[in-house]
């Protein structure tokens, strides 16, 4: 695993835009991976920017040219802040530790290649590694950047298979979009889950999801090990107490009310289900100000070499 202190001293130009035409241009590459410097001389005009985060991780500030903006971290390829009209809609969580070491809790985190617990640790290692930056641009405005995440001996010792992750983040006036999509870079068959552990920032006891419906149910309350099966009844689900629920084959468009007085558009294209999380008093210092809601891909992805599997979320501030 490349730690957060070789991260920083690593340097490259992963883009000829992002460095001024009339500096040098140095490049090194360390571990099969490329970061672009942090602290370079960035064109401003492209929104993107390279700077120190907390713990001292390197972190990208996407700014669009309408206003809004956005933050994700190297470590774990995690989106950790998306403003419009400066209200932020991601929430992290007050215990959240940025030291390269534990996954940063809140934001969008990467679950992958395994959706909860399994033969390897709690949601797999992707939000546990340094990402890349591997290509950027903008179009009118709207900063898009791409991040990559291949194999090395960390991922190997849970999961032995060599694999390339791309996740393109894309920002504009209203809207955060993603796109993830993993190859089989190896000579054999593989199969995985995966998630966006989405946190929102919400006042919970008004906080209510629509679109959910006629869905079929996996409810771990009370028993995570033991999931209850059934179906959705509700119009509008909201979260009284302690949520862990999976819903599968869920719609591609779900509206969240955040109980704050926003209405966030929750579109997705091949994420095939949904989960809703909140902790209630096992989280008693911030389970009032943050819901989940997680587009999901429970059953297995099942990839022959060569072959890749996309998904894309796009949020929308009604």
């Amino acid at each position: 695993m490349v730690t957060a202190s070789s991260l920083l001293n690593t340097w490259s130009v992963v883009n000829p835009s992002l460095t001024s035409p009339n500096k040098p241009r140095r490049v090194k590459r360390r571990a099969g991976m490329a970061f672009a410097s942090v602290g370079s001389s960035e064109n401003p005009c492209l929104g993107i920017k390279v700077t120190h985060g907390q713990g001292n991780l390197p972190k990208v500030i996407l700014t669009s040219s309408h206003g809004s903006e956005a933050e994700l971290y190297l470590f774990g390829g995690c989106v950790t802040s998306w403003k419009v009209a400066n209200k932020d809609f991601l929430f992290v969580r007050p215990d959240a530790v940025f030291n390269g070491q534990k996954p940063i809790s809140g934001g969008i985190p990467h679950c992958f290649p395994q959706f909860g617990p399994g033969p390897m640790q709690q949601h797999g290692f992707a939000r546990n590694m340094n990402w890349s930056i591997v290509n950027s641009e903008n179009v009118e405005g709207n900063p898009i950047i791409t991040l990559e995440l291949k194999d090395g001996p960390y991922s190997r010792s849970m999961w032995d298979h060599t694999f390339q992750v791309l996740y393109k983040v894309t920002l504009d006036k209203r809207t955060l979009s993603t796109e993830l999509k993993v190859t089989n870079t190896d000579q054999k068959p593989f199969s995985f889950t995966t998630a966006l552990h989405t946190y929102f920032s919400a006042s919970v006891t008004g906080a209510s999801v629509r679109g959910l419906k006629g869905c079929k149910t996996h409810n771990k309350d009370p028993d995570p090990k033991n999931p209850i099966e059934g179906q959705e009844e509700r119009d509008l689900v909201t979260f009284p107490g302690f949520v862990d629920c999976i819903y599968l084959n869920a719609p591609s468009k779900l509206h969240l009310d955040n109980g704050l007085g926003d209405t966030i558009l929750i579109e997705n294209t091949n994420w095939s289900d949904t989960v809703l999380w909140n902790p209630h008093l096992t989280m008693e210092a911030s389970y009032k100000d943050f819901v989940c809601v997680e587009n999901a891909k429970i059953g297995q992805v099942q990839l022959e070499p060569e072959q890749s599997w996309t998904a894309i979320q796009l949020l929308s501030v009604a």
